[in-house]
């Protein structure tokens, strides 16, 4: 299992943990702060799907007139984490 904690950039939520096992499913997301039924729901959807499945789904989501959003950062976190 690897873990990891990162750091929202431009985000109501400020840090993002996950947990993927060895085959890179992802195990755990929890994000400190932000709207928490929007984000305990993506990170629902999230739990045991492959890490590059999530990415491609999430990455260059945009909230409001942001360049990113929670999904955004949460694809960057998991990209990071390769």
């Amino acid at each position: 299992m690897k873990e990891y904690t990162y750091k929202t950039k431009g985000t109501c939520s400020k840090e993002i943990y996950l947990l993927i096992d060895d085959n890179d499913i992802i195990k755990k997301i929890h994000f400190q702060r932000g709207c928490d039924g929007n984000l305990k729901g993506i990170s629902s959807l999230c739990i045991d799907r492959k890490v590059d499945e999530v990415i491609s789904k999430l990455e260059g989501i945009t909230c409001d007139n942001k360049s990113t959003s929670c999904p955004d950062q949460l694809a960057k976190a998991l990209k990071a984490m390769k």
